[in-house]
């Protein structure tokens, strides 16, 4: 069986210098390797094409035969790392929190420690007959949220 950490290994020397960041790595037991990257701007079709040949010519077929899957991590599925938060600051997410609630708005900001929600509120402010939407901001941990997911808008 192919090890991951190989797989790794090949995928972060081909990163190098690039915008590009590794998401995900999976091997399954019978060798069907699937490596996921992003992008800030998206992913690039050429690029996977480049970094499966990359791939290719650092593993050998007549040592195990494997299937290779190379490609951008999904539109519309949960982030996998925190570098995917710094990608998309300035883009449309919903996240759901531990309790199941879920928050839609734009990502802010986004370190290590956590990321910034800007979620349109409706607010009465003071001396006003009616509301006014307001943009406030959430700041979740990493570890309060079950996930979160780029929205995707036709508008």
């Amino acid at each position: 069986m192919i090890d991951k950490n190989v797989v790794i290994g090949i995928v972060s020397k081909w990163l190098e210098d690039k915008e590009y960041f590794l998401v995900d790595v999976t091997v399954s037991s019978d060798d069907k390797i699937v490596v996921e990257i992003d992008h800030a701007e998206g992913v690039w079709i050429d690029d996977c094409v480049e970094l499966s040949g990359y791939i290719e010519s650092h593993l050998n077929r007549d040592d195990e035969d494997y299937e290779l899957e190379v490609g951008s991590a999904g539109i519309g599925q949960p982030f996998k790392v925190k570098q995917q938060y710094v990608a998309h600051k300035g883009h449309e997410v919903e996240v759901t929190d531990k309790e199941g609630r879920k928050h839609r708005g734009v990502l802010a900001e986004a370190d290590d420690e956590g990321f910034t929600l800007m979620v349109s509120t409706k607010i009465k402010p003071e001396g006003c007959k009616r509301p006014k939407w307001t943009e406030q901001p959430i700041i979740f941990s990493y570890d309060e949220i079950k996930q979160t997911k780029y929205l995707i808008s036709f508008k």
